[in-house]
């Protein structure tokens, strides 16, 4: 043999042993067919869209082998009903919040957001990074689920109100349509909190049946409607400083799953989480802005109210920790990230954030042509 001849063609014969491989991979790989209820109206392309997303990016990772179908919220499996679904394998996965799912088990909102919490980079690398996924994944295989992150709103606003909310006592009888955790909350304070799907909440607005409802921020809730029901837009969403989305999958499902499909899963919702995000941050600013410019009258919450609410959070917590075990183990572990979290934000991020959101308030207070480093009108 000539041996020079044998190790010159040695490159070229792994170069077609690899694009052999490709094709030969890929027709190994069988071929699925999943349905993905959403809890969200196809309205709402951003939060809806991130299920779409997942959906889109599986197929193009699997060379179409692995293909899911989104169905909105109502069309197969009601808003609220993507749990039980999943869980007795009704349909392979879900696209969903986690909070709607408190009524079962509180401890579903730490997959989610609770009040009071974390915002959407903490969330993210307790999640991620800090073991938040490994305590969560222990308690959802008690449903047969397992739980991948796909999307975030970031900080969500406080809601529209038919009333200006001026103190603690204004909370009292209001019926209010909130998600999560937080109902529990504005129960102890004595509201009426409604669990109502995203787009059943206008006809409830409109008719009387609530007194307010929150959704998640402008650019959903200028079409949702809101504002023409209700003039008063409150702030901040204390109860969702940055809401994940998740997909939900039957364990079982998921298990039978090649790696590969595992991997382009979760490929597939890292990168829904990142989009959805940024569309929410890139198109809340002009719909507030427009909400504005049609008479929507921006309010915060007083600092009194604020007080209250947080003061009744920490309380039911530790209510909910004392009589159920699988909460108090996920919340000592989220308290105590959280808690490290907020003590370097403070330090780095929020040191950061306050000064340049008050360099830029008082650029717009100063007189025309005076510069950026104009001091604000007296």
């Amino acid at each position: 043999m000539n041996r020079r001849r044998f190790v010159a063609g040695a490159p070229l014969a792994a170069a077609a042993a690899t694009t052999l491989a490709a094709p030969a991979l890929a027709q190994a790989m069988p071929e699925l067919r999943w349905r993905m209820a959403s809890s969200f109206p196809k309205s709402l392309d951003t939060i809806y869209g991130a299920g779409e997303h997942v959906a889109k990016r599986v197929a193009a990772l699997t060379d179409n082998k692995f293909q899911i179908r989104a169905f909105a919220a109502g069309e197969i499996v009601p808003a609220f009903g993507t749990v039980d679904a999943v869980q007795q394998g009704n349909i392979e996965c879900a696209h969903t919040a986690s909070y709607y799912f408190v009524g079962k088990d509180p401890t579903f909102a730490f997959d989610g957001t609770v009040p009071f919490g974390m915002n959407f980079r903490q969330l993210n690398a307790w999640l991620n990074a800090g073991g938040g996924h490994e305590v969560m994944r222990e308690f959802f295989e008690g449903y047969n689920i397992v739980s991948l992150q796909a999307g975030n709103t970031g900080a969500q606003m406080g809601g529209w109100f038919r009333k200006e909310i001026r103190n603690v006592e204004d909370l009292k009888g209001l019926k209010f349509r909130i998600g999560g955790f937080a109902g529990n909350v504005i129960q102890k304070l004595g509201a009426v909190p409604q669990q109502i799907a995203g787009g059943d909440i206008y006809a409830s607005l409109e008719r009387g049946t609530i007194d307010a409802a929150e959704w998640i921020g402008p650019y959903d809730d200028e079409k949702l409607g809101f504002n023409r029901v209700a003039p008063f837009y409150y702030y901040p969403g204390w109860w969702e400083g940055g809401l994940n989305l998740s997909l939900h999958i039957n364990k079982a499902k998921y298990d039978e799953l090649p790696q590969v499909y595992k991997d382009a899963l979760n490929s597939a919702c890292r990168d829904a989480t990142v989009e959805t995000i940024a569309k929410y941050d890139a198109q809340n600013p002009p719909a507030l802005r427009r909400l504005l410019a049609t008479g929507t009258q921006l309010r915060a919450f007083p600092r009194d109210v604020m007080q209250a609410c947080y003061r009744a959070t920490f309380e039911l917590y530790d209510e909910t920790a004392a009589t159920n075990p699988r909460f108090k183990k996920v919340y000592d572990h989220f308290k105590a990230f959280r808690d490290t979290q907020l003590q370097w934000f403070r330090v780095a991020e929020n040191s950061y954030d306050s000064f340049v959101y008050l360099m830029q308030a008082q650029e717009q207070q100063a007189p025309a042509g005076a510069g950026a480093g104009a001091q604000p009108r007296r």
